[in-house]
């Protein structure tokens, strides 16, 4: 990214036309990386333990993405051992394009380190891992002027590596690790103009998290702290946007600077929950005097240029087609054996491989909850198995709306505890289920999530214990279709908010 910074007010970009709302992609995308080719951008997001990994999406204008595949979409590309766990798996990768190909490096914490896939084009095929000698998580990847590839990794140490063979050239080299705040990580190199530039975020994922900056004359140092830092952060604040950080550059062909970051949208009363994980936001920069600058991050933001609108995904998935859509996503693996769209043409059909959701190895095929208040809807065809919807946590903590043996029930799995809630019986053959999450009339739970059975409501339960201040980790909500017990087939599934959003004008 070797190009003149354009001196700018920090909050009004020079080309700001429209508005537009953030997160500009809502739900658990986190860790947002993003590259522009032409007048195309591409961003991908950490996936952690769901498999496909590493969700890519496509834009024309930074504001509208649509997700065109997956870059980790065969198990040779993501293993993961059978004693994985939630919120581990693959964190925090970097997408960049050099020399006419696409390059994304990430890490597998749970098997491997750091690795490198490439690509011809963003949709894939994406090659099998080129496995990185490099210890660290949230790889970068950058080129210099006579072709060096260097890596930057948490800590923060800067590498020249070998892409081709992950052997690592040189160093690594200690670089500036920030301000003193706890965990110094996310580092991405720039060279703009006659500097390079290491952005890097720090002070944990949680409410102190910010954006840093320094820059040197070459990618070894020595770096020089900004002389405004953080440059970046929310923290002790009363703002809707929390936990502000991680976040990428990139231009416009016009010139301008964007920043793409990870933040969260608490809700409820103290301390604030977040249920749908760290989402990807967008905000103008400017520089001042050589440095980046960038105003707080607002929920309804300037628009950068002119809109090229793409087509929006379907709320409704009727299963006609010969692959899942890029969006569903299952926990830890899906084999081939536990879901088929041909056993019955029009149907998903979900072949039991493990008897609880509170354990791997369960048959779950989801989407992420990207919207506050919504509700997701499918028809079920129970036959004689055991299966229905669920929303997942993780495997401590989800709730399952469930018909077997000519009974629906609603089953909270909170932590130690599991709990049928409510019960009643159903009619033979096909039923229509329904989870929907509502914000409360009263201050203090983030959403109540309800559960309905034909029309008729069946419970509804306080949203907070699906957060991560309760669960923990760094993963958001995903609501799917399960099968504990035989066989389940959904004819369809319907997804779509519910909360107004301000006008788009």
């Amino acid at each position: 990214m070797a190009t003149n910074p354009t001196v700018l007010d920090p909050i009004e970009p020079r080309t700001a036309v429209r508005f537009y709302d953030n997160p500009v992609i809502g739900g658990f995308h986190p860790d947002p990386s993003v590259c522009r080719v032409g007048e195309d951008y591409y961003l991908v997001c950490s996936s952690f333990e769901y498999f496909p990994g590493v969700p890519i999406f496509h834009s024309r204008d930074l504001v509208h993405w649509r997700q065109i595949g997956n870059v980790l979409d065969r198990p040779s590309q993501l293993p993961l051992p059978a004693d994985a766990s939630a919120s581990r798996g693959i964190y925090a990768p970097t997408l960049r394009h050099h020399d006419g190909r696409f390059w994304l490096i990430t890490t597998n914490v749970s098997a491997g380190g750091n690795f490198l896939v490439t690509a011809e084009r963003p949709e894939g095929p994406w090659s099998d891992p080129v496995w990185i000698d490099l210890p660290g998580i949230d790889p970068d990847l950058a080129w210099d002027d006579d072709g060096n590839c260097w890596c930057a990794v948490s800590g923060v140490r800067v590498a020249r590596i070998d892409p081709g063979t992950g052997r690592v050239l040189e160093g690594p080299l200690p670089a500036w690790s920030g301000t003193g705040l706890q965990h110094p990580e996310a580092p991405h190199l720039y060279r703009v103009g006659d500097w390079w530039y290491l952005l890097i975020a720090e002070g944990g994922t949680e409410r102190g998290h910010t954006v840093s900056v320094a820059r040197a004359g070459t990618p070894r140092g020595p770096w020089e702290s900004a002389p405004v830092n953080p440059i970046l952060t929310h923290r002790g604040t009363d703002h809707p946007i929390q936990s502000t950080g991680h976040a990428d550059l990139v231009t416009t062909p016009d010139g301008d600077w964007w920043m793409v970051l990870l933040a969260t949208r608490p809700r409820g009363f103290t301390p604030g929950f977040h249920v749908l994980g760290r989402e990807t936001f967008l905000t103008p920069v400017g520089w001042v005097d050589g440095w980046p600058r960038v105003g707080p991050v607002k929920l309804t933001e300037r628009a950068p240029g002119a809109w090229h609108p793409v087509e929006p995904e379907p709320s409704r998935d009727d299963f006609d087609t010969a692959d899942l859509a890029p969006r569903w996503i299952s926990p830890y693996t899906r084999p081939p054996e536990s879901w088929s769209l041909t056993h019955r043409p029009g149907w998903l059909t979900l072949h039991a491989t493990g008897p609880t959701l509170d354990a791997p190895g369960a048959t779950f095929v989801g989407r992420r909850q990207q919207h506050p208040d919504c509700r997701a809807t499918a028809r079920l065809d129970p036959g004689a198995g055991r299966g229905g919807l669920s929303v997942r946590l993780d495997e401590a903590h989800h709730y399952d709306l469930e018909v077997v043996d000519g009974h629906a029930a609603v089953i909270a799995r909170i932590g130690p505890v599991r709990q049928r809630v409510a019960e009643r019986p159903v009619p033979p053959g096909q039923v229509v289920l329904m989870i929907t999450t509502r914000s409360p009339d009263a201050p203090g739970a983030p959403d109540l999530v309800g559960f309905h059975v034909n029309g008729e409501s069946l419970a509804e339960l306080d949203g907070r214990y699906l957060s991560t201040e309760v669960a923990t980790g760094f993963t958001g909500r995903v609501i799917g279709m399960y099968a504990t017990e035989g066989t389940a087939c959904f004819d369809w599934f319907d997804y779509e908010p519910t909360e107004r959003r301000s006008p788009q004008i």
